[in-house]
């Protein structure tokens, strides 16, 4: 009678020769193709950095995955791993987004075919190093807490009005716990928690400010040179270097409105030219704090200087929309001038389109 003998099996494990990874917050899902694109592998894996170190120990590969909020951080681990790390811009990947038949599994599988194939096709964002993601995150976490103070301190104001009272105005950054003085008693007791409130979220905003102004200081001096365009403060000036990040991968800086999402769209079509809106790619917080500087550069305190006259001369033209345009149309020009004051050693010269000589300070 023939003994049952162990034998190890000779079949070997599968190599990838692309991955695609649909992110999810608790669970990926995880596609590996061969060379001739027929998959090899599926499987799901929890979105942990112990889980995906585990499982991607092996030979290095093409990895695409879509953008999102835990992509950063799987970026720079499979990179350390030796992978390629493609990450694809869901905007413009309509394969994905625009999909009839949308889920996990089937996403998982056109992101590895898509990157076995041409990982350009991903349209592949540039993901920032852990140390500019941290600055960023302080920003961010900064501008979160000043909308939490307008919102209450607007709040606190519309409260007041159906009782005929109305609290003095004052700038949001000076005390407001005393503006609730003279009010009746219950409407001082219900008012003035907010206004302490306000007060409290006013000091952490300074703290923030002084940590910013020393990592603009020690990390981004570059922070300074942009910040001699009046209307560009330090807030604005960091955002711009944290996002943008590496200011060589333009070849040009008219490139960086594209980036910034203040160009116009296009669908010429035949004899078809119609005038659509901007673009709105890029990140919207950057955007905002633009045209933040762009609406003091053509305000009343705005200095004058070629940008200037440029947005108010689009302002003439009339329409009830043009100082909206304008706004925009100068945040575009904004950050290209930020750009080629970044990457060049000119000085900032607010008169250098015109020719005209600057007046000399006393």
């Amino acid at each position: 009678m023939k003994k049952n003998t162990t034998v190890k099996s000779s079949r070997k494990t599968p190599q990838w020769a692309a991955v695609g990874i649909d992110l999810g917050d608790r669970t990926s899902l995880v596609c590996g193709l061969d060379e001739k694109a027929q998959i090899v592998t599926e499987f799901k894996i929890p979105t942990t950095p112990e889980a995906l170190r585990a499982k991607f120990q092996r030979r290095p590969t093409q990895i695409a995955l879509e953008a999102g909020p835990h992509a950063v951080w799987i970026e720079h681990l499979l990179t350390q791993l030796g992978h390629t790390v493609t990450v694809a811009n869901p905007r413009q990947l309509r394969l994905i987004s625009h999909s009839a038949k949308k889920t996990d599994r089937a996403d998982a599988i056109t992101l590895a075919r898509l990157a076995l194939c041409d990982a350009t096709l991903l349209s592949p964002i540039q993901v920032r190093d852990p140390q500019r993601q941290m600055h960023l995150t302080m920003v961010r976490a900064r501008a979160k807490i000043v909308a939490v103070r307008t919102e209450l301190l607007n709040s606190a104001r519309g409260l007041v009005k159906p009782h005929g009272v109305r609290l003095p105005r004052r700038d949001a950054s000076s005390p407001q716990a005393l503006l609730a003085q003279g009010f009746p008693p219950d409407l001082q007791s219900a008012i003035h928690p907010m206004l302490v409130q306000v007060d409290t979220l006013s000091e952490q905003i300074k703290v923030y400010d002084q940590q910013l102004a020393e990592i603009a200081a020690t990390h981004y001096p570059e922070t300074a040179k942009l910040r001699k365009v009046r209307g560009v403060g330090l807030i604005v000036a960091l955002t711009y270097v944290l996002v943008i990040a590496d200011p060589t991968r333009f070849r040009r800086s008219r490139q960086v409105g594209c980036y910034t999402g203040t160009t116009p769209r296009r669908n010429d079509s035949g004899q078809r030219n119609p005038q659509l809106g901007i673009t709105k790619h890029g990140d919207a917080y950057l955007r905002a704090m633009l045209n933040q500087s762009a609406q003091f550069i053509l305000g009343p305190l705005g200095e004058d200087c070629d940008l200037r006259r440029w947005g108010l001369r689009l302002c003439e033209r009339g329409g009830k929309n043009a100082k909206k345009r304008a706004v925009t149309a100068v945040s575009r020009k904004l950050a290209v001038l930020m750009h080629r004051l970044w990457i060049s050693d000119q000085p900032y010269d607010r008169f250098y389109n015109s020719g005209q000589t600057q007046p000399a300070v006393a």
